[in-house]
């Protein structure tokens, strides 16, 4: 554990979800075979469709919709309907075709991995303050077996601008009613979650679990109150 700023004794704490509590790596390459798999099956037209062409339209859809980055899981749907529908297919049949797709798509978004380490710190932190989940991806913390440690779970696009822009913590904090200061934003991003919360006001705490260095690392805009590499770390500050 390293310190950059001084901390107040965090009164409730924040927390990303995706590669913060566990590793997600692996999850997005499956979820990604699997959902193109799904595209490719579900009509002849598209069994020749490239992860490159889904690329391409997603890119397409980003420019004529650039609100809609805020959030993964409609521009994800939106770019599979504009996909099918380039191959011929009708929009009801597009938006038919991108729902089934979607449904093997949720299915192994949130089949990650939870260490017990994770299950073990949460737990003893939500025994003592309130904990709050605020997240730009679209992983479920019901199907991963961690809603139950956080008083609110916060998703970008439902519920505001994705990170490091300050509607999901300006809504934490509102949930939480406690002065932003006293509140501790635990990610692993140098940008969305550092850099996002200290603007918020909140106190930062960078989670380098890879060996990175904060001082040479090229996504570093400002410097956490804190850094740690291990997540039970967080149970001394109580």
């Amino acid at each position: 554990m390293r310190f950059y700023r001084p901390i107040n004794r965090p009164q409730a704490i924040t927390f990303d979800l995706d590669d913060t509590l566990y590793d997600n790596r692996q999850v997005i390459l499956t979820t990604v075979e699997k959902t193109h798999q799904a595209l490719q099956a579900w009509h002849p037209r598209l069994a020749n469709i490239t992860p490159q062409d889904y690329d391409r339209v997603r890119l397409l859809v980003e420019q004529q919709r650039p609100e809609i980055v805020h959030d993964v899981t409609a521009w994800r749907q939106a770019t599979l309907v504009s996909l099918i529908q380039r191959v011929g297919m009708s929009l009801d049949q597009a938006q038919a075709g991108a729902a089934e797709v979607m449904t093997v798509f949720h299915q192994w978004r949130s089949a990650a991995h939870i260490p017990e380490m994770t299950h073990r710190v949460l737990a003893e932190l939500a025994a003592k303050i309130p904990l709050v989940a605020i997240t730009n991806g679209n992983a479920d913390a019901e199907q991963l077996g961690i809603a139950q440690y956080f008083t609110l779970v916060l998703r970008a696009g439902p519920d505001g601008k994705a990170k490091p822009c300050g509607d999901l913590y300006q809504i934490a904090e509102q949930h939480l009613r406690l002065a932003a200061n006293t509140i501790l934003h635990v990610g692993d991003d140098l940008i969305t979650d550092v850099q996002g919360a200290l603007v918020a006001g909140f106190q930062a705490c960078w989670i380098n679990d890879r060996q990175q260095n904060l001082i040479t690392a090229s996504s570093a805009r400002v410097i956490p109150h804190l850094e740690i590499s291990r997540l039970d770390s967080l149970t001394s500050l109580l």
